[in-house]
């Protein structure tokens, strides 16, 4: 008996601890920026707390200060990731393959829907104005905020001029600032807006109406000779 006692304990002693289960990196610095995100824009920048989104993304807290740093290395990093996604969207129109009004449909829609699609994303952009831009201005590669699509809309308004269908006149960047402001405006403001005229405009055929007003407004505009 005593020797069967000590034989267990030896192969105890000598067996193979069981591997360490790898630790998936990109999908917790997945997490956590999708936890940060969701704290900033609820709470504000000054609002946040580490905790939370620690919390949130059910992530140590040791971790997060691995992979970003600190709070505000880890609040770069989820506006950058934001702006990413949208100038990635926007790239993958690739809207000079279409005629010049088909080109200025897809931009409009395009920016409406994604606003629509993430809400939280006027929310950031936000919480960034009342840090008077002071985080944007850090980030290192300016290019990667930067949309594709000013340059496009030169080229597709020169395009639509020289068919007869565009007038000349149009500053390609207020051009884009007005489409963002068509589409951000809506999503951003739509609760208030809802009370003020007393119609829920979250339903589907007011969302409708609009997109497609903003596409109208932007075309007519452009057809308009001064």
């Amino acid at each position: 008996m005593a020797s069967e006692v000590a034989a267990v304990k030896v192969r105890r002693r000598t067996a193979t601890p069981p591997a360490a289960r790898p630790r998936d990196a990109e999908r917790t610095k997945a997490s956590i920026l999708k936890a940060a995100r969701d704290e900033f824009c609820e709470e504000g920048f000054n609002g946040a707390r580490v905790d939370a989104i620690a919390d949130r993304a059910k992530a140590n807290k040791r971790l997060l200060y691995h992979y970003f740093g600190n709070k505000e290395a880890l609040y770069q990093a989820v506006l950058l990731d934001a702006y990413q996604e949208i100038r990635r969207g926007e790239r993958e129109l690739r809207i000079s393959q279409y005629d010049p009004v088909e080109a200025i449909d897809r931009v409009i829609r395009f920016t409406f829907r994604h606003f629509l699609a993430n809400p939280w994303f006027p929310r950031l952009l936000s919480v960034e104005n009342l840090q008077n831009a002071k985080f944007v201005k850090q980030i290192k590669n300016l290019d990667e905020i930067r949309s594709p699509i000013v340059g496009e809309l030169q080229e597709i308004v020169k395009r639509g001029h020289a068919e007869g269908t565009f007038r000349t006149d149009v500053d390609p960047m207020q051009l884009y600032i007005s489409i963002i402001s068509l589409c951000y405006f809506y999503v951003s403001n739509m609760q208030t807006l809802s009370v003020v005229f007393g119609k829920d405009l979250s339903q589907f055929a007011l969302i409708q109406d609009r997109e497609a007003q903003a596409v109208q407004m932007v075309v007519d505009y452009l057809r308009t000779r001064r």
